[in-house]
């Protein structure tokens, strides 16, 4: 919330109304997605080698008499190259076949990677593999063996395997803080290829991480590693270079959208983030069939970030009184009551749910777009009362703070809207989401806090008293350092609870469970290191943006 409320409220029953001017940076890339031309030729060209490749990584993958061992390994390279989603039949299958092995794990034959792998693979495809299977890796004294100090891909494969961690994993919870201290203390001294993937790992968890910008950075280890597949590599890089060729042509038409309706000059306060969302909803789905579940999405996050900046750092007090009336009554008529600046804003709203209802009505899914309208009432709701908090200066208990703000951190609305593109999708689904239940609380409470942390320097320099921080900080009598490790405690805790909820068997849908999965990595990544990378995205977002949309890897 920013100091205009403030100065908006203490300018009532003048005339003029002071506004602080807008500070938000300009967008980083011009008219450079707008100015893009599809080369259908060369998208040609690729998809017919794509396809071939294909059919020779499914034989791979479905040669009778490969052990189990050796296909694991192949179904992690796949998914850490980008491109299994192409053989998720395969996959699935031969996953539910091994689960059913009874393997021992406790026998020689299986070494700390290859059960650290077993674990992550399983654990990331809903099928409940004990941590128990770590044992024999503990001493008589309840400490991991100093013979496996010295094994760095072991190591780092029990590493990753610690974050798909649940509730009272007391082994993985040492297995995280031991392979972490360890492996920082042998990064330096490792071999290039496994030095980058450590340094990697160690700033970006797998399970954590977005799956296309991961799959990137895998490329050019994988290209290092002596044992590399030649054509497994060769795929790998055509398929990214074809996908990234669809990614740019659903960016130049949002972003021609965006600039069709023109509010960033007539609202010059807001953001100008349109290529970042479009990021934002490519980490939610990047595969080809949610190509228009990305461009809905996009265009619903860009609306909403405009409906923020609003609340946050414009609108006095009767203004977005009169604002929230208008979207709850959904109604172009609500028009004229509108401020002069608000009302291109409110027309193109209404527009583009318009437009929402006319496609989804074609495939008799209109029910999607009364869910995504519901949700976004709800939000507008929430941001009104904090808009509220801050001009009366009011910090309320933690508890009040966070029911209202696990809504105005946007993920019940964006979780909702994801799924306005995906034909499979039910009113039962949408129903079900609707309720919040534990798997979508657990994304709000991440999304919440790790919000408050990387942004609460900049809201406290801003005049903003009802922060997460502050609250918490009054009610405990603690330091802000205490409040930051206790958020990053819950945060710890609710992606345990993901962890679970994505485990079978599970009362939700898979197909949202990824979807909110998802949208959680690009928390992960987007505010890294304690960054608002959406509100600045020079450091943390621009060069994923550009290595995702703008350079094609080298063939």
């Amino acid at each position: 919330m920013a100091p205009a409320l403030a100065e908006s409220a203490s300018n009532l029953g003048k005339n003029e109304i002071v506004r602080p001017v807008a500070n938000f940076s300009p967008s980083l890339w011009g008219e450079q997605f707008i100015n893009f031309a599809f080369d259908a030729e060369l998208a040609e060209k690729y998809a017919k080698e794509i396809e071939g490749l294909k059919n020779e990584v499914r034989s791979m993958l479905t040669a009778p008499g490969k052990d189990m061992v050796e296909t694991m390994n192949l179904i992690d390279t796949l998914e850490r190259l980008g491109v299994s989603y192409h053989f998720e039949n395969e996959i699935e299958e031969l996953l539910e076949r091994f689960s059913n092995l009874n393997v021992n794990y406790a026998d020689e034959a299986y070494n700390l990677y290859t059960v650290g792998l077993h674990f992550r693979l399983f654990r990331q495809h809903g099928h409940r593999i004990s941590s128990d299977i770590f044992k024999k890796f503990i001493d008589e004294n309840g400490k991991f063996k100093d013979t496996i100090k010295s094994d760095a891909s072991g190591l780092l494969s029990l590493y990753e395997a610690a974050y798909l961690r649940v509730h009272g994993e007391d082994i993985l919870e040492d297995a995280l803080a031991f392979t972490t201290d360890n492996l920082k203390s042998m990064a330096p001294n490792l071999s290039s290829t496994q030095g980058k993937q450590v340094g990697h790992a160690l700033e970006q968890c797998i399970h954590f991480g977005n799956p296309r910008i991961e799959a990137r950075n895998f490329i050019s280890i994988y290209q290092e590693e002596e044992s590399k597949n030649e054509m497994l590599l060769r795929f790998a890089k055509l398929d990214y270079n074809s996908l990234q060729m669809l990614h740019k042509k659903e960016l130049y038409e949002v972003s021609r959208w965006w600039k069709d309706l023109d509010l960033v000059s007539k609202l010059p306060y807001a953001r100008d983030r349109v290529v970042e969302c479009f990021f934002w909803a490519m980490g939610v789905y990047h595969e080809p069939q949610y190509s228009v579940a990305r461009i809905m999405l996009t265009k619903t996050i860009a609306m909403t970030s405009i409906i923020d900046d609003t609340y946050d750092a414009y609108g006095t007090v009767e203004e977005l009184e009169v604002f929230t009336e208008a979207i709850m009554r959904w109604d172009i008529s609500e028009i004229d009551r509108l401020p002069e600046y608000i009302k291109p804003f409110y027309s193109a709203l209404l527009n583009l749910y318009e437009q929402f209802d006319e496609e989804l009505s074609k495939e008799g899914r209109s029910y999607a777009v009364h869910y995504a309208k519901e949700a976004l009432k709800e939000l507008v709701r929430t941001y009104y009362v904090e808009a509220k908090w801050f001009i009366e200066g009011y910090l309320p208990p933690f508890s009040e703070y966070m029911s209202n703000a696990l809504i105005t951190c946007t993920y019940v609305y964006h979780t909702t809207t994801s799924l306005l593109g995906i034909k499979s999708v039910t009113e039962e689904e949408f129903e079900w989401l609707s309720h919040k239940p534990k798997m979508l609380v657990a994304s709000l409470i991440i999304c919440r806090l790790v919000d408050d942390i990387a942004t609460y320097e900049v809201e406290k320099e801003r005049g903003q008293i009802a922060t997460g921080i502050e609250s918490y900080m009054k009610e405990n009598g603690v330091t802000k350092e205490v409040a930051i490790d206790k958020f990053f405690e819950m945060v710890t805790n609710a992606w345990k609870d993901i962890n679970d909820e994505c485990l079978r068997p599970s009362s939700s849908p898979r197909e949202i469970l990824m979807r909110i999965l998802n949208l959680e990595r690009i928390i992960d990544v987007t505010y890294k290191g304690n960054e608002d990378g959406y509100t600045q995205p020079q450091k943390v977002l621009k060069p994923h943006i550009i290595s995702l949309f703008i350079d094609p890897v080298v063939v």
